[in-house]
């Protein structure tokens, strides 16, 4: 992969009050943020919350309505040409051409970039090969898995050796299997020193891939940091989960705690199918609450995970 000449130093995304709107909807509000050479770097939101289209703006395929961006300390204004030349983008849909087989959705795309035929074919085969997809190099892309798919766009976008790899939500409708396989393609993309830059809907996935991320929610940034640091900074060490049994009446226990639960932690969640308990120890609470006569029907002590930031940072009601 080519090097970029961004000195190390120096942001190879810079954004700093980036807005973008659609008419009177404002769809990016005023974001701030930086990504380094070499690492991977997540938008983490709901639906709606401004993720795709702050990387619209970023592959300079959707104009700044203002702001500043800069991309290879490039203007997307000035110098998208110069900016796309050394992208690499994986959209959410295929967008592959169903009636080529494998071989060829590479080798078109591959003279996009004004590469020779000759050289357009050594690159897709090595590709096809680091994506596991040799033998099927001749079939056509419609019997495809969705993993399969998945992978040959990966490969399409790293046929002109990019230095940043743009992914909107790349592993969205795999199997875990396929998934991890993405995720092993990525993480080696990632050690040969391809900036990575993703959005996702999975938690695991931003916690397996991203060095840093940015939790957006209503076309804003609301936190930022490593997986570890917003896990340490948003939610407690571990979560006590306690289910209840349902009564006749089709309540359960939980209805009737009777303030049993007050002060046994200092974050107490109350969801219609159990009671989230945030505390340093997990153990010490459940025995606790077995104190004060609280009999749940099950008990479940686990580590905070990035998903109880994201819950507690942007709500759990759904996004329309």
């Amino acid at each position: 992969m080519p090097e970029t000449t961004v000195p190390a130093t120096q942001p190879l995304i810079h954004a700093r009050a980036l807005t973008k709107c659609f008419g009177s909807f404002t769809a990016v509000n005023g974001i701030d943020f930086d990504v380094a050479p070499g690492e991977a770097f997540g938008f983490l939101g709901p639906n709606g919350a401004g993720k795709t289209s702050t990387m619209r703006m970023i592959g300079t395929v959707s104009p700044v309505t203002s702001g500043e961006l800069t991309v290879f300390g490039l203007d997307p204004a000035q110098h998208g040409a110069r900016i796309r030349a050394r992208l690499g983008v994986v959209p959410q849909a295929d967008t592959l051409d169903s009636e080529l087989s494998v071989l060829e959705n590479l080798l078109i795309f591959g003279r996009y970039f004004d590469l020779s035929w000759a050289e357009s074919r050594r690159r897709a085969t090595e590709l096809l090969e680091f994506v596991q997809l040799t033998e099927r190099a001749g079939d056509k892309v419609e019997p495809l898995s969705g993993g399969m798919k998945r992978r040959l766009v990966i490969a399409r976008s790293l046929i002109n050796e990019p230095s940043l790899l743009l992914l909107d939500e790349p592993t969205t409708g795999l199997d875990p299997q396929a998934r991890h396989l993405v995720w092993d393609r990525l993480y080696r993309l990632k050690q040969r020193g391809v900036t990575l830059c993703l959005t996702t809907h999975y938690m695991d996935e931003a916690e397996q891939l991203c060095d840093r991320l940015v939790v957006m929610d209503q076309a804003r940034i609301v936190a930022e940091g490593s997986p570890r640091q917003l896990i340490d900074k948003y939610v407690t060490r571990e979560v006590l989960e306690l289910r209840f049994r349902r009564n006749d009446d089709e309540t359960d226990d939980s209805a009737h705690l009777d303030g049993r639960l007050e002060g046994l932690a200092e974050r107490i969640e109350q969801l219609p199918d159990r009671v989230l308990v945030y505390t340093a120890d997990g153990e010490a609470a459940a025995a606790t609450a077995y104190e004060r006569g609280l009999r749940p029907a099950s008990v479940l002590v686990r580590r905070s995970s990035l998903e109880d930031v994201f819950l507690r940072l942007t709500g759990r009601s759904l996004v329309d």
